[in-house]
Formats: structure tokens, C-alpha cells, sequence
């Protein structure tokens, strides 16, 4: 191939790596998080244990790539490591299984909603990095980062004024697929009375206020957790798999 063919074929971006499969006996399918949106590349001969890509591409390396456009999937020539997020994570089994949960809900957001990608990578990089340093709760950032990417989304939900009439706070229930709390007068029926440092915690949690929800206690932080939970399944219509799997402390 010419040189000027290379060219036109290949791009190079900064991405993080959000999982692997595996790929014949020593390839690997490498699915990228970049500022344009998700890329789905093969890194050839990673598997091998020659190979000097195999520890940069793994889950949670933010990596900076050069890719071939390929008819079905891109593949992968060069990467270089920026960030070696997944070597911190992986050492610590909840804040993986919250690494994997953002992943895929940053994934499915993606699919769904594909006018942000900017902000959802600049969203789930900070996320990420915040993980890795292991100084706040991994739950807490989990529901922080849901509630923010839905935000960039287009689905942001209010915890301070009533979602229905606009009526400032505080209010005291919460309804789901209103997208937040509800006054006294427009409340309806199947709403939450979630206890008040809970609504406080959320909003800390919203506002990425890790000082206010530092002073959450477990009852606030299992609370919040259900409704973030169950808003994020009512938005993308569909269960997260791996939030299963997330512990909580």
C-alpha cells in the first residue's frame, strides 16, 4: 500500500479501553470509548506473550491509538499508554465490577443517545480516573456518574424543585418517571418518600459534591442507589447486567 493510501485509511485517536474478547488464537476485538463515539478494532497478535501491546490494551487503559479503517472492524497499528487506570482497578474487586458497570451503561447510553459523545467520554474519563485513586466510595461515584451521563443525555433529573410545576424545595417524595422529587400538590400516586438525606445525598451525588455525600450514612446511600438504579433502567428501557455484580459497602 502507498503511502498516501496509509493516510487516507488511517486516524489516530485517545481512547479508553471499555472490554475485550478474545479473537481466534492470538487476536483480541478492542472496544474503544473515544471523543467521537465507540470503535470496535482487532489488535492483532496481543495474545501473544511477545506482544508489547497486550498490557496496553487492556480494560481501563486510557491509550492513545493509531487505527486502519477496516470494512467491518477497524484495526489496531500502533497504541501508546497515557493512563493505566485498569492496573489500579483491577487490584481492588468493587471498584472493578463499578469500572465494568460504567462501561457498559457508557456503551448503552451511547447507542442510544449519540449527540454527546465529547462530554460522555470527558463524563466517564473523569469517572474512571476518580476510581482508580480510591478515595471516594466506589458506589458513590457509580451513582454520581449514572446520574450525570443521563444528565448529558438529555435526562436530567431535579432534586431540589418539583419536576412537575417547578415549585421550589425541599420536597420530600420522589417519582421515578417524573425524573425526580415532586411537591405536596403534584404528587401522584406510586411516588417515593425516600428519607430527606437521601434527597440531599443525590443531589450531592448530581453536582459530583463529594463533601456533602461523604456525610451520607448506609441507610441514604442504599436509598439513593435503588432510585438511581431504577431511573437509569427506566430511561434506556433495559437491565444493566453488570450492576448485578457491583458490591456495595
Amino acid at each position: 500500500m502507498s503511502r498516501s493510501g496509509f493516510a487516507s485509511k488511517s486516524y489516530q485517536t485517545r481512547g479508553l479501553v471499555l472490554r475485550t474478547h478474545k479473537l481466534g488464537e492470538a487476536d483480541r476485538i478492542i472496544t474503544l470509548l473515544t471523543p467521537k463515539g465507540i470503535v470496535r478494532a482487532v489488535a492483532k497478535g496481543v495474545r501473544r506473550t511477545s506482544s508489547r501491546l497486550g498490557a496496553t490494551l487492556e480494560p481501563f487503559m486510557e491509550v492513545e491509538a493509531l487505527l486502519v479503517m477496516g470494512r467491518n472492524l477497524d484495526i489496531v497499528s500502533q497504541a501508546q499508554l497515557r493512563n493505566s487506570y485498569g492496573h489500579l482497578l483491577v487490584a481492588d474487586y468493587p471498584s472493578y465490577t463499578v469500572a465494568n458497570a460504567m462501561a457498559e451503561i457508557a456503551e448503552k447510553l451511547l447507542e442510544a443517545e449519540g449527540d454527546s459523545t465529547q462530554q460522555q467520554y470527558r463524563l466517564f474519563h473523569g469517572a474512571i480516573a476518580l476510581l482508580s485513586k480510591q478515595r471516594v466510595d466506589s458506589g458513590a461515584v457509580l451513582d454520581s456518574y449514572i446520574l450525570r451521563a443521563l444528565s448529558v443525555a438529555g435526562w436530567a433529573p431535579s432534586f431540589t424543585d418539583c419536576v412537575n410545576c417547578g415549585k421550589p424545595g425541599p420536597h420530600q417524595a420522589v417519582h421515578i418517571q417524573l425524573g425526580g422529587v415532586v411537591c405536596p400538590d403534584c404528587r401522584p400516586s406510586g411516588s417515593l418518600s425516600p428519607h430527606p438525606i437521601t434527597i440531599e445525598y443525590l443531589q450531592a451525588l448530581l453536582e459530583g459534591n463529594w463533601a456533602v455525600a461523604a456525610e451520607a450514612g448506609p441507610r441514604a446511600r442504599k436509598q439513593a442507589a435503588d432510585i438511581v438504579a431504577n431511573y437509569l433502567q427506566w430511561h434506556l428501557e433495559r437491565a444493566v447486567n453488570s450492576l448485578r455484580l457491583v458490591e456495595r459497602n
